[in-house]
C-alpha cells in the first residue's frame, strides 16, 4: 500500500491527482509557458474601444506598420541596481605586494645570469697547472689567467665561462689538468623606481633580482592611478623590457630583464578600465591595454562562480547609454569598452527540486521532481508499512517558513525591548521594579534570540492533507504511530510516558510531579505529531502528542505580561519548547 491510498483511507474525503513514480521522476519541464494577462472584466472599455479603432482602421485599408521595439532583448527593460564606477573596486592584482617579495633578494647564481665587470670567478686547476685563485671581472671584461693571460668573459653564463677558462688552460697545458671554475659573487646595483609607485626611490639588489623584488621595495604599485600593465624597464634611456604584470598573474610567466647599475623601473599611469561585478569570486576593476577588450579575453580574466549563466553589459556608447544581456556563450564575441560594468548573473532557474522523505517509509530519501510537483504526487509514489505509519499526521518542513518564523519572532523581540525598556518611571520605586523587569527582560531575549524555529508547515489538518506545489529543498516528514504521550515545560519531571486511553491532560501532568512553581497551570499545549500546535482544553489527547507546559510571565505590568505571553506562544509553536523566563 502507497503513502497517499493509505491517506485516502485514513482521512481523505476525496481522491487526489495521483501519478506513478515512474511518471514522476521523469516529468520534463512544460513545452510553452503561460502569458501573465488581466481578468476579462479588466480595462473592458479600453479593449472595446482599441478593438472599434482596429475594426475602422481596417475598413478605411489602414495597417499599423510602425516598428515596436521588443522589451525582451536585453536593451530595453528595469535595471535594478544603478551600474558600478570602476574607480570604486579593487584592481585585479591588488594584493600582488603582500606576498613578501622584498625579502627574497637573489643571489644571482642561476644559470643563465650574464658576468659583467665586477663579477669574482673562482679558478682552479690542478695536476701538471696548479692554480687556485679569485679572478675579478676587469671594467674591459676580462680575467687575467696566469700563464694563459686576459681572457674575455664578458656576457657569458657560468657554463660558458667554465668552458672558456678550460680552453685556455689546456691550450697551454694540454695535458694531465683539470680544471674548475665557480661563479664567486656578483656585483650589486641600485636601480631606481619611479611612476605611480607609493615610494618611489632607489632601491639595492643584485642584477638576477626580479622586477616584483624592487616593486615591492617601493611600496608597489599604487592601486588608484598606477598601471598593472604598463610596467617599463629603462637604460640609459633605451627601452630594455616592457612587462605585463597580468601575465604573472595569470600564468606565472614575467620577464626577466638582467638590471645593472643605474637602470629605472617606471610604472605608468593606470590605462582604461571596466568594471567586473556579481557572480564572480572576487568583483574588481581590470585594466584595458587599449579602449576595447573582446568578451572572451575578459572571460579569460575574470574569475566566474559555477552555474554563471548570463552577463549584463553596462555602459556609454556615442549614441548614449546601453545595457545589453547576453547568455556567456554569445557574450564571448561580443566588445567591452572603457567604464563599462560587466556583471555576471546565475539565472537560469532549474526546472528540478529535491525534496527529502524522512520517518516511516520505504524506498530512496532523495527525489528530484519538476519544478510544479505537488505533494499529492509524492505521497502516492511512496510505499509506507502498513499498519506502522500515522499517514493523517504528515507534516513538511520548509527553509522559507523558518525564515518568516525566524524574522517574526526577531520582530517580537525588538518590539519587546523598544516598547519597555525605554519606557520611564513616575516613582523611585516603580523605577526600582522596572530595573528587576529590565534585566529579566533582557536575559529572556537573549535566550530567545539563540532558538532556531523548525520551518514546520503543517499540511495535515481537519482530515485532510492540503496538496501544496512543493519548493527545493522541502523536508516531508511521514511519522510512525506513537504509543507515547511526551510531557514537557514546567513539569517537575519532564518525561515520555505510554498512551493510556482514558486519561486526562492533568492525569499525565499529575504523574510526571505536577507543575512547577513557575507553571501557569491554565496555558497547557498540545503537539501534535502534523507539527499542529492547540490549546488542551479545546482538544482531545491522542498517541504521539506532546504536552507542553507554558511558563507564567513573571512581571508586574500586566501590559508587559501579555506581550511576554504572546511572545512565549510564538516560540512554542515555532520551536516546540517552553522558554522560562
Amino acid at each position: 500500500m502507497n503513502l497517499f491510498e493509505a491517506c485516502t483511507r485514513a482521512c481523505l474525503s476525496k481522491a487526489l491527482t495521483t501519478v506513478s513514480l515512474a511518471c514522476l521522476v521523469m516529468f520534463s519541464a512544460p513545452a510553452s509557458a503561460q502569458i501573465l494577462s488581466l481578468p476579462d472584466d479588466t480595462l473592458s472599455g479600453q479593449r472595446s474601444s482599441n478593438q472599434a479603432s482596429s475594426s475602422q482602421g481596417q475598413q478605411q485599408g489602414q495597417v499599423d506598420d510602425m516598428p515596436r521595439a521588443d522589451w525582451r532583448s536585453g536593451t530595453y527593460g528595469p535595471i535594478a541596481t544603478p551600474p558600478r564606477d570602476p574607480d570604486a573596486l579593487p584592481p585585479f592584482g591588488y594584493n600582488l605586494f603582500t606576498g613578501g617579495f622584498r625579502g627574497a633578494m637573489g643571489d644571482g647564481l642561476n644559470a643563465d645570469y650574464r658576468i659583467k665587470p665586477g663579477d669574482q670567478v673562482t679558478v682552479r686547476a690542478w695536476g701538471a697547472f696548479e692554480l687556485d685563485r679569485v679572478l675579478p671581472v676587469d671594467a674591459q671584461g676580462n680575467i687575467f689567467i696566469p700563464g694563459s693571460g686576459p681572457l674575455n668573459v664578458e656576457g657569458q653564463s657560468s657554463q660558458q665561462v667554465d668552458n672558456s677558462v678550460r680552453q685556455a688552460i689546456t691550450s697551454v697545458y694540454p695535458d694531465n689538468v683539470e680544471v674548475y671554475t665557480n661563479l664567486q659573487g656578483v656585483q650589486p646595483v641600485a636601480v631606481y623606481v619611479t611612476g605611480y609607485v607609493q615610494n618611489p626611490g632607489r632601491y639595492a639588489g643584485t642584477p638576477d633580482d626580479s622586477l616584483l623584488y624592487f616593486l615591492d621595495q617601493a611600496g608597489g604599485i599604487e592601486q588608484d592611478l598606477g598601471s598593472y600593465r604598463q610596467v617599463r624597464v629603462m637604460r640609459n634611456d633605451r627601452l630594455v623590457a616592457t612587462v605585463d604584470l597580468y601575465d604573472f598573474l595569470l600564468n606565472g610567466t614575467i620577464a626577466r630583464p638582467q638590471f645593472q647599475d643605474g637602470d629605472t623601473i617606471v610604472v605608468e599611469e593606470r590605462g582604461p578600465a571596466i568594471a567586473v561585478t556579481g557572480d564572480v569570486h572576487r568583483e574588481m576593476r581590470y585594466e584595458l591595454t587599449s579602449n576595447t577588450l573582446s568578451g572572451a579575453e575578459l572571460l579569460n580574466l575574470a574569475r566566474l562562480r559555477s552555474g554563471v549563466s548570463n552577463v549584463l553589459l553596462r555602459g556609454h556608447r556615442t549614441d548614449g547609454p546601453i545595457a545589453h544581456y547576453f547568455p556567456v556563450a554569445l557574450f564571448a564575441g561580443q566588445t567591452v569598452r572603457s567604464g563599462d560594468e560587466v556583471t555576471f548573473t546565475a539565472d537560469q532557474r532549474s526546472e528540478t527540486i529535491v525534496v527529502e522523505i524522512e520517518g516511516s517509509y520505504f524506498g530512496p530519501s532523495l527525489y528530484a521532481l519538476p519544478r510544479n510537483a505537488r505533494l499529492s504526487e509524492l505521497l502516492d509514489a511512496i510505499a509506507v508499512p502498513q499498519g506502522l505509519t500515522a499517514v493523517e499526521s504528515v507534516s513538511l518542513r520548509r527553509e522559507s517558513v523558518k525564515e518568516q518564523q525566524e524574522q517574526a519572532l526577531e520582530d517580537s523581540l525588538r518590539r519587546l525591548e523598544t516598547t519597555y525598556l525605554g519606557a520611564t518611571s513616575r516613582t523611585d520605586e516603580e523605577a526600582q521594579i522596572r530595573l528587576r523587569e529590565a534585566e529579566l527582560i533582557e536575559r529572556f531575549i537573549e535566550r530567545a534570540g539563540e532558538l532556531e524555529p523548525s520551518g514546520r508547515l503543517v499540511v495535515a489538518q481537519g482530515g485532510k492533507i492540503s496538496d501544496i506545489r512543493l519548493q527545493d529543498g522541502d523536508v516531508i516528514t511521514i511519522p510512525e504511530i506513537s504509543d507515547s504521550v511526551l510531557i514537557s515545560g514546567e513539569i517537575v519531571v519532564p518525561q515520555a510516558v505510554v498512551y493510556r486511553p482514558g486519561l486526562s491532560v492533568i492525569d499525565y501532568v499529575n504523574g510526571a510531579g505536577g507543575f512547577t512553581e513557575r507553571a501557569d497551570e491554565s496555558q497547557i499545549l498540545l503537539v501534535r505529531q502534523n507539527g499542529a500546535v492547540e490549546h488542551a482544553r479545546n482538544s482531545p489527547l491522542r498517541p504521539g502528542d506532546e504536552i507542553l507546559v507554558m511558563p507564567k510571565a513573571p512581571v508586574h505590568n500586566l501590559q508587559l505580561a501579555s506581550t511576554l505571553t504572546q511572545i512565549l506562544f510564538q516560540i512554542a509553536v515555532t520551536t516546540r519548547v517552553a522558554l522560562d523566563l
